[in-house]
């Protein structure tokens, strides 16, 4: 792992670190509290599909990877030691799908065994020793084109959930049935805000 600029330049620098690293430990250890306990408890969590807010959510979209893929591990390799607060890490991603995981049109596919890898980076902000926000990057193309699923082509004025072929229609290993509904709670997500119906992971 790679660390750009001094690693110690005071206790404040130490304090977000720490903090950051905590969660790294219990995101790898699957330890969903002590992943909310890194967290304010009305912390947002911006991911590439939308905003979660507050425990109750980020704890389900944590549960989502962790369920999907019991492998999953973050291997950071790049941290931005010069700029404490927010934390900016650059990660990478991988894990084995051999469980449930929603797709973007809200459908649950099963285990693949299909391995992923994914490139990520975050930047965590920190406010009295809990994560106030945090804004995670990656590319969904990249992620789900793993799992076997890729684009499809949508006809004017529809939606990738209401026009155009059903991207869960064919299993990417072959199974008539790899899919099911799911529930989840209420995400707030800019799809939302402009009254599309796709939001975070799914949500509608």
């Amino acid at each position: 792992m790679v660390r750009l600029g001094p690693i110690r330049r005071g206790a404040s620098v130490l304090t977000y670190w720490d903090l950051k690293h905590r969660l790294t430990d219990a995101i790898n250890a699957h330890d969903l509290q002590g992943v909310l306990d890194c967290y304010s408890p009305d912390a947002v969590y911006v991911a590439p599909s939308g905003v979660a807010e507050g425990h109750e959510q980020i704890a389900w979209l944590y549960e989502q990877f962790f369920r999907g893929f019991p492998d999953f591990h973050g291997t950071a390799w790049f941290e931005i030691a010069d700029c404490d607060n927010p934390a900016v890490t650059e990660w990478t991603y991988t894990g084995t799908h051999t469980g449930p995981f929603l797709l973007p049109n809200g459908q649950e596919i099963q285990g693949t065994g299909r391995r992923i890898t994914i490139r990520a980076t975050c930047a965590a902000h920190a406010e009295n020793g809990k994560i106030v926000t945090h804004r995670e990057y990656f590319d969904q193309l990249e992620l789900y084109s793993q799992l076997g699923f890729g684009l499809e082509k949508l006809e004017p004025g529809s939606t990738a959930d209401g026009g155009g072929e059903d991207l869960t229609s064919s299993a990417p290993n072959g199974d008539d049935d790899l899919t099911s509904k799911s529930g989840h709670p209420q995400l707030r997500s800019d799809a939302v805000r402009h009254h599309r119906p796709l939001g975070i992971f799914g949500r509608r």
